[in-house]
């Protein structure tokens, strides 16, 4: 997560009114979830919905890993209350197809945003099952968006013909929808919008050469398509 999605999360949680629920798929060790707990507005319903089954934590990381699991999720709870939000986050330590992660939240969510494994098939499942849960004018935040091959695979199949979301655009690879509000949108505005998400692709295409390129550890043609070392590992 770089600073400027951090300053969306922020600033997504912050506008939401007291009495809201927000759920994140994909904790990890919890700098989201602080993020998303230090702006919401009192009242906030904060649901955290991650495994910690020691899989995909990262690129490449696809076999689960019990002793990894465990200790991805006491450093969660220790960096929540570090930060003095332990008390207003929910951890549901289950994977986001499991039912006791839908009857964790029953309601509808006004802020939902996924992190989840970058998968084509789990990514699809999370916009689907999740996404219908964000409630009219709510937002969904993806991250790796024209970053992860199967984030936007899972995008472009169930996003972007769907009149029910309107692209917002992208901070890096957090992009960013608003489930729409009153009638379906004229064909006018779903195919400008339409254009947005298209045009993204160059980079997308940029950002996939570039994780081969750094698989490869070709590290001077990394730097040749513009990837330094304050970047990070990956394209974000």
């Amino acid at each position: 997560m770089t600073d400027a999605q951090g300053r969306r999360l922020h600033a997504c949680a912050r506008a939401l009114a007291p009495g809201a629920t927000i759920v994140e798929i994909g904790s990890f060790r919890g700098r989201s979830a602080i993020v998303l707990a230090l702006a919401a507005p009192a009242g906030t319903r904060i649901v955290c919905i991650d495994p910690h089954a020691g899989s995909d934590r990262g690129p490449q990381e696809f076999a689960p890993d019990a002793e990894l699991g465990d200790a991805d999720t006491a450093a969660f709870a220790a960096n929540l209350a570090a930060a003095g939000v332990a008390d207003r986050v929910e951890h549901v330590r289950a994977f986001s197809d499991a039912p006791a992660a839908f009857a964790a939240v029953p309601g509808p969510v006004e802020l939902l945003y996924v992190d989840g494994a970058h998968r084509y098939g789990p990514a699809l499942a999370d916009l689907t099952d999740w996404g219908a849960r964000v409630a009219p004018g709510g937002t969904l935040l993806v991250h790796d968006t024209f970053s992860s091959v199967g984030v936007t695979l899972a995008t472009l199949r169930r996003l972007l013909p769907d009149p029910a979301w309107s692209y917002a655009g992208r901070d890096g690879s957090l992009a960013r929808w608003v489930r729409t509000a009153g009638g379906p949108p004229s064909w006018a505005a779903r195919a400008a919008d339409a254009a947005r998400v298209l045009g993204q692709l160059p980079w997308f295409a940029r950002n996939v050469l570039l994780k081969a390129v750094l698989l490869a550890r070709l590290r001077p043609l990394a730097r040749l398509l513009g990837h330094g070392p304050a970047d990070g590992p990956w394209p974000y």
